[in-house]
């Protein structure tokens, strides 16, 4: 047993340290939880990007990609509902951003942030060189750690696991 003064407390020295350990994972869950928010929302209200052809729409983007992506198929798999592609994708990154915001399923969340970024890399970013100027790299990258880690703390996971425990349902 450690007696030193490097010990973990509530009001010990390394108490800043471990409360920033505790939520350094916050400002991560708030930045892809906005940013996915905001991107769904974007989609869903621009007339232009909800159509099948035209400068701009789904299906414009998605044809003009399709060459250079990684894995083709997957755009023709899009192509034959660009429009519903569309708002599936919007949709999407809505419940991902609005559940690793509320730590609502965070794990899941993540590995939804995840999928969504890891298809808009292979698709429309893959062509990007070099490969760290496309940015669905590094957002697939930012929801690593939130898979693994999940939401813990300020969320609504938290709340249930704490509500659950007081109840004597597990530890």
């Amino acid at each position: 047993m450690r007696t030193d003064t490097h010990t973990t407390s509530l009001d010990g020295p390394r108490s800043l340290r471990d409360t920033a350990t505790r939520y350094a994972l916050l400002p991560l869950r708030v930045f892809l939880g906005v940013t996915f928010i905001y991107a769904g929302l974007d989609k869903l209200t621009d007339s232009t990007f909800l159509r099948s052809g035209g400068a701009g729409s789904i299906g414009d983007t998605m044809r003009a990609a399709h060459d250079s992506a990684a894995i083709p198929a997957l755009i023709d798999l899009a192509l034959k509902g660009p429009v519903g592609f569309g708002c599936a994708i919007a949709i999407g990154e809505l419940a991902v951003g609005v559940g690793i915001l509320l730590g609502l399923l965070g794990r899941l969340a993540a590995l939804g942030g995840a999928l969504i970024s890891l298809s808009l890399w292979l698709t429309v970013s893959w062509p990007t060189t070099p490969y760290y100027y496309g940015n669905d790299l590094a957002y697939l990258m930012a929801w690593l750690p939130l898979i693994l880690a999940g939401t813990p703390y300020l969320s609504l996971d938290a709340a249930w696991r704490a509500r659950r425990r007081r109840a004597g349902g597990y530890r």
